[in-house]
């Protein structure tokens, strides 16, 4: 079998999240396997990195999907060619690379990161508005990077997870939180092993919880002792989510073609 791997972006603003899902076309997923089923003339299915949700977006997703030798004869630039002849315009593949066999998008992912983006201006931004959460009170940056800091490491993180029945282990390592403030827009920054069923927009509703006066730091620490989901902040909305970058290891990295 052939192994592509394939870097894209896209705009998920009108996608029902990028697995594909019976009940409607809608998908990232099931986009971009209409296309390799009209490329190979056979199914084909494709791995993403992570399954982000409704709404949210990619700026560096990253894919892969195994076709017969036989039907592999075309080149990488012509399978690039070919994904953005006949992608939507809201979602486009900038790379693709023959893989080591052994490479999944998913499972041999070391890390990822994710950006929220939090329109806390003086005057609402009115041409990003459409990727940004608008918060017209003040934040106490001090308060929400101290509730970032009880957050980060290796926790037990089943009140930050929307998926009440979740058997596996819920259980993750976050490297860092970070901020970055420019133009009156928060970025904040998600750096781990991997997350849960909408866990950055459920840790960004409890930081910015903290940072309204809404939630004590106190709180933060027994939503994640307590293992409960009723007990962590709301859930922000899609549409000011990116994941932002995949990370693996560079002997994987090394033996793309």
């Amino acid at each position: 079998m052939a192994n592509f791997c394939l870097e894209l972006q896209y705009d998920g603003t009108r996608y029902n999240g990028w697995q594909r899902q019976g009940n409607t076309p809608d998908t990232i997923q099931e986009k971009l396997e209409n296309i390799l089923l009209h490329l190979y003339g056979e199914p084909v299915e494709i791995n993403g990195s992570g399954r982000t949700d409704a709404g949210v977006h990619a700026l560096h997703q990253i894919a892969n999907y195994r076709v017969p030798r036989m039907l592999s004869r075309s080149s990488c630039q012509q399978i690039l060619n070919y994904f953005n002849r006949y992608l939507p315009q809201d979602i486009r593949v900038l790379s693709v690379h023959k893989a080591p066999d052994r490479f999944h998008a998913r499972l041999s992912a070391e890390s990822k990161r994710y950006e929220y983006r939090i329109d806390c201006g003086r005057i609402a931004n009115v041409f990003e508005r459409k990727y940004l959460y608008r918060i017209d009170e003040p934040l106490n940056l001090a308060k929400m990077q101290e509730a970032a800091a009880l957050l980060t490491g290796t926790h037990d993180f089943k009140s930050f997870c929307a998926n009440k029945h979740m058997k596996k282990s819920t259980v993750r390592t976050i490297h860092e939180i970070s901020f970055e403030e420019n133009g009156g827009i928060l970025t904040i920054c998600y750096h781990g092993d991997g997350f849960l069923a909408h866990m950055v927009r459920i840790l960004t509703g409890t930081i910015i919880e903290v940072g309204l006066g809404d939630r004590l730091l106190s709180q933060v620490s027994t939503a994640l002792e307590g293992r409960d989901r009723a007990l962590a902040g709301f859930t922000a909305p899609p549409q000011a989510l990116f994941l932002a970058e995949v990370y693996y290891p560079e002997e994987i990295l090394a033996g793309m073609q």
